[in-house]
């Protein structure tokens, strides 16, 4: 039997609950709605969900805490995409922290709920198993280096600050988060872009170049991101969760 995708509509809107529901299910999908993070739970432990449609602004415990609880559940690998009704840039990078998958932001238009949903399904299925995020404000020890999540740079044994780019922490964060992993391009391109679409398949050549850069890292022969021939890149050094150094 062919494999009909479940998502679960996490909103205390009733009418907004229903409408999603009655659009998803018309578009082929099975949906299941909650209104709340305690009817959310009670659903997940039943029955299984391929991803969620999650608002953050709810009374009780909002949608990003709900997001946070989820990442570190059983139902951890479960895809997030936020709704949210404010568009402040902080929203979305607390809510990608949390571990989101992406977020629309309110009111939008129910084809690209579903083009957004279809998307991160997508993308999801091109990665391979296991592949797990750390939770967002720690530092990432690895060799003489430290990454800080919470501030975005990384630190070197000196207590050096070498400051990152966007979409160099996103790489970085990748790699770390992944150590001793073969990645071929497609996966890093889809880990690293998230919403917005600003990479292209070379130019994880480049940031990859201008990660190694900051670590002081020879290309001829690099002790940290070594490429693998025909397939990719892998992080090479064990990597440690830690305390951020003072």
């Amino acid at each position: 039997m062919e494999h009909i995708d479940h998502i679960l509509v996490v909103d205390d809107d009733r009418e907004i609950r229903t409408l999603l529901a009655d659009y998803l299910t018309r578009s082929g999908l099975r949906a299941s709605v909650a209104a709340n993070g305690k009817q959310m739970r009670q659903l997940l432990e039943t029955t299984p969900v391929d991803l969620i449609v999650l608002d953050i602004m709810m009374p009780g415990t909002d949608g990003l805490t709900l997001c946070r609880e989820l990442r570190s559940s059983a139902h951890k690998n479960v895809p997030v995409l936020m709704l949210t009704a404010r568009s402040e840039d902080t929203d979305r990078i607390v809510g990608l922290e949390m571990g989101a998958d992406d977020y629309l932001v309110k009111p939008f238009v129910a084809r690209e709920l579903l083009a957004r949903i279809k998307a991160i399904l997508r993308r999801t299925r091109m990665l391979p198993p296991n592949l797990q995020i750390t939770e967002a404000g720690r530092c990432l020890a690895f060799g003489n280096w430290q990454l800080d999540t919470s501030a975005r740079h990384l630190v070197d044994a000196q207590g050096t600050v070498v400051a990152l780019s966007g979409a160099e922490y996103r790489l970085m964060r990748v790699f770390l988060d992944h150590p001793q992993r073969v990645l071929n391009r497609d996966q890093l391109l889809n880990l690293t872009q998230g919403r917005d679409a600003e990479l292209f398949e070379r130019s994880i050549d480049l940031l990859v170049s201008r990660l190694r850069q900051r670590l002081n890292d020879d290309a001829r022969e690099p002790a940290y991101i070594k490429t693998v021939r025909s397939e990719g890149y892998v992080f090479s050094m064990p990597v440690v969760i830690t305390e951020a150094r003072e």
